[in-house]
């Protein structure tokens, strides 16, 4: 009879609250105490990383909870090298935990002599000794074939539909489900389907990079309480916008479900001063205090899909199930009535 091994969980600086989350929604599962690795994750004087893991690892299913967001060098540097430590203290098997895959946005050659920086980490992830990927919305889906190892891509839809069922729950009829972009249109699409709304989305023009030049609705919005759906906001200049015009176009009310808040340089300041009415996103990232406190943007946690993502490739069961928003509705039972 095979033996089943406990997952054990380690975690670097990216997002400490996340893991932390993780493993306490994992000891709710398995009735005894779960915590993280001890070990130290630390920087010499010019910035070199070293990582010193304090337990035995030897034949343990180790999980590394570390996304690659700002910085994200930083961050992938840790992961690397906290795998690598794991790797040559003989970890029976290494899995990267990452909920937001930095460089995901250069997936492709856009242009001639520029990098497809994507591949080019998942290669580094899997020289370090990584054996498989858990992970959360990449920004293209064809990443994962970018790995010659598993690679299993979550969704946020799922809780998002049992938010949007939860929070709009007098006003579903009234919905509509908002793609920012034409290439964003299957992320809203599942959305919709989730929640049987109807779809329409917002073409863009750019004039020149970064700056949008014109921006048309697809679909009929008037008195709709509109939804934009996307995986990342950055600057959100372009959501900021996208909220205006569809206001334009005789929208009730709109607001947002992003899946990773990067938020950088002057986003906040735009989404507190912007017509959307909520701005909701995940804690794949860890929120600034400048994101804490913005009043219309909404942090849902993503610790007890990943809890039980980790649980399920430990035991050898099925990942796939938690695409399914029924599947989420009793793991989210604390966070969302009952529907």
């Amino acid at each position: 009879m095979p033996i089943i091994m406990e997952p054990k969980l380690i975690s670097g600086n990216a997002n400490l609250p996340l893991a932390t989350a993780i493993a306490r929604r994992m000891s709710m599962h398995r009735g005894r105490d779960v915590g993280l690795v001890d070990a130290r994750v630390e920087r010499f004087n010019d910035g070199e990383i070293f990582v010193e893991v304090f337990e035995n690892v030897r034949g343990e299913d180790m999980f590394i909870i570390q996304p690659t967001s700002n910085p994200a060098n930083d961050n992938l540097m840790e992961l690397l090298i906290i795998a690598d430590a794991l790797r040559r203290s003989s970890a029976a098997r290494i899995t990267a935990v990452i909920p937001y895959f930095g460089y995901a946005r250069q997936d492709r050659r856009s242009k001639a002599r520029t990098p497809i920086t994507a591949k080019l980490v998942a290669n580094m992830l899997v020289e370090a000794g990584i054996e498989r990927i858990l992970t959360l919305d990449l920004h293209a889906t064809q990443i994962q074939g970018f790995f010659d190892i598993p690679v299993d891509n979550l969704y946020a839809s799922p809780i998002y539909a049992l938010d949007a069922k939860h929070h709009f729950r007098d006003r579903l009829d009234d919905l509509m489900i908002v793609s920012p972009d034409v290439g964003g249109v299957a992320r809203a699409r599942d959305l919709a389907q989730r929640i049987d709304a109807p779809l329409s989305i917002v073409d863009k023009r750019r004039g020149k990079p970064g700056e949008v030049a014109e921006m048309t609705v697809i679909g009929d919005v008037k008195d709709k309480v509109c939804v934009i759906v996307d995986d990342i906001v950055d600057t959100a200049g372009t959501l900021c916008k996208a909220a205006e015009v569809l206001m334009e176009n005789g929208a009730r009310e709109v607001h947002s479900y992003i899946t990773h808040g990067v938020l950088s340089g002057p986003a906040v300041d735009r989404i507190s001063k912007s017509v959307m009415k909520s701005l909701v996103i995940t804690d794949t990232i860890a929120p600034t205090a400048a994101v804490r406190a913005c009043g219309n943007i909404r942090i849902v946690p993503t610790a007890p899909m990943f809890a039980q993502a980790i649980l399920n490739t430990a035991n050898g069961t099925s990942v796939s199930s938690l695409f399914d928003h029924k599947t989420l509705g009793p793991i989210y039972e604390g966070l969302y009535a009952a529907e």
